[in-house]
């Protein structure tokens, strides 16, 4: 695509295959313009996790559009729905993981769309959070 879109149709989108479940990219770096903002649609299959991690240099939203999650912040859990949203500031580690016998599919809106450093930093093997959940799931 040589130019960057204002308006991102279904064929613009671009999927990336992550083993937590295919990410449907809406806004990024060469997709749009926007400097402040990132825009994913992820589907993820039931038994599977975002397993906890933290981005250093941006906050997050996640927004529930089908299924049900077990979503973290911190050490805190809580079960969203269709309609529940859960805010992790910038840097605090957080983990997605289904809860139900359904596909999730979500919206993670992350900002800002350009910053120095690493994107994500998996945190799923060290103390606590390795033990933190009774059962861990893939």
């Amino acid at each position: 695509m040589s130019d960057v879109l204002r308006f991102i149709a279904r064929d613009d989108v671009q999927v990336e295959e992550l083993p937590w479940g295919p990410h449907e990219w809406i806004s990024r770096e060469g997709l749009t313009q926007a400097e402040h903002l990132l825009l994913v649609r992820v589907t993820m299959p039931p038994g599977k996790a975002h397993k906890f991690h933290r981005h250093p240099r941006m906050e997050e939203i996640i927004y529930v559009i089908a299924g049900q999650a077990e979503q973290w912040v911190d050490k805190t859990s809580q079960r969203l729905g269709p309609g529940d949203a859960a805010h992790i500031p910038m840097d605090v580690v957080h983990g997605t993981y289904n809860a139900g016998d359904e596909n999730l599919v979500f919206l993670a809106i992350l900002s800002p769309a350009k910053f120095d450093g690493p994107a994500l930093v998996d945190v799923s093997e060290d103390e606590p959070w390795i033990n933190l959940r009774p059962v861990c799931m893939a």
